[in-house]
């Protein structure tokens, strides 16, 4: 099916990819996703769960997983160190 529409294999895909992006595709978007989630999480009081599904993780389990081969910790590790605090209001 894609093969037909580009004119080129998965592995040559693949070779291509990596000569120009310096990983595979598959790291490179587990990669992309797990930026987005670092972003939600700094910067939104999402669920996890809610999360994972807007970054394209899926679920909660697959999300800590990446995090944890990525980054070394939790998500909720991640947003306590980096969560950006509510800004204060003048009353």
């Amino acid at each position: 099916m894609g093969t037909t529409r580009v004119h080129m294999s998965v592995r040559t895909f693949t070779r291509r990819f990596r000569s120009e992006v310096g990983s595979s595709p598959l790291k490179w978007l587990a990669q992309r996703r797990l930026a987005h989630a670092r972003l939600l999480l700094e910067s939104t009081d999402l669920t996890v769960a809610r999360i994972a599904t807007a970054s394209g993780l899926g679920d909660p389990v697959a999300l800590r997983k990446h995090f944890y081969t990525y980054l070394g910790l939790s998500p909720l590790a991640y947003r306590r160190a980096h969560h950006a605090p509510e800004p204060m209001t003048a009353r």
